[in-house]
């Protein structure tokens, strides 16, 4: 049995549910009437969008066309989490991305070959949905693990320096505020996968379980992809600023001051 398909009328009618918001935000006076108008603009236009183009390449299912796909989502999520950090493009967007990609395709590859082993392996069905949902987890991850770490060193600098001056090499010196990042930005998927099932019944499980398969099978997958999702972004958050490093700071290791957009106080 494959979940009820929805009417474009029936989709319409869901629009409704806006009326809940917007009469709260109007009786309370919140200024976000009309940002919330051009995010759920936005969110249509980009979801069907998205929609019309996987039909065709699940009709296509080539894997050089699904990992273009993924290519591109990694380039979005490379603007976005540059944007969200704060930082020069100039000193981020390559390392930034090659990060995104090791984070994303070592689990989704074992995901694949090891765990589930659709037939093809490469199925376009299992590849995009399940490397968008590593990737969005990564991208909320390191904006947060990545500016973290670098605001941290440049509102600590003395500690920084002092550690240097005691003879620390830059990676024995950049160690503390690294623990501090990657803390920072995996708590909040700890915090998921301690309470996931409990106080909330996540997409993937309720997606399969509307696909028609029993709640066994989807709580399997979602087990599966929870770790996939954390794996993805500790590697991401890890090599994202170690990639970083070299174009971060100078010769003698201190911090670029022309990393941030505007000027840090």
């Amino acid at each position: 049995m494959n979940a009820s398909d929805i009417t474009y009328g029936q989709l319409a009618a869901a629009y409704t549910l806006l009326l809940f918001p917007l009469a709260v935000f109007l009786w309370y006076r919140v200024a976000l009437i009309g940002e919330t108008f051009l995010s759920v603009l936005r969110m249509t236009a980009q979801l069907l969008f998205v929609g019309f183009y996987l039909q065709v390449v699940f009709s296509w299912n080539n894997p050089w066309i699904n990992f273009l796909w993924i290519a591109v989502m990694v380039l979005v999520a490379d603007a976005s989490i540059i944007r969200g950090c704060g930082l020069r493009p100039r000193h981020f967007a390559l390392p930034l991305a090659a990060a995104l990609l090791l984070g994303i395709l070592t689990p989704l590859l074992l995901f694949l070959f090891v765990i589930i082993r659709p037939e093809p392996l490469l199925d376009a069905r299992y590849v995009i949905p399940i490397a968008g949902m590593i990737l969005g987890n990564c991208l909320r991850a390191d904006i947060v693990g990545i500016r973290a770490f670098y605001e941290a060193i440049h509102k600590r600098e003395k500690v920084y320096l002092n550690a240097l001056a005691a003879g620390a090499q830059l990676h024995e010196a950049i160690l503390p505020f690294l623990r501090e990042a990657l803390e920072a930005a995996l708590r909040p998927t700890l915090a998921t996968m301690a309470t996931i099932g409990v106080v909330s019944l996540p997409g993937m499980m309720t997606g399969v379980i509307l696909g028609g398969s029993n709640p066994m099978t989807a709580i399997k997958y979602q087990i599966a992809i929870m770790l996939a999702i954390f794996s993805g972004t500790a590697i991401t958050v890890m090599f994202a600023i170690y990639l970083t490093l070299g174009n971060s700071f100078t010769e003698y290791g201190i911090l670029k001051k022309d990393l941030f957009l505007s000027k840090k106080k």
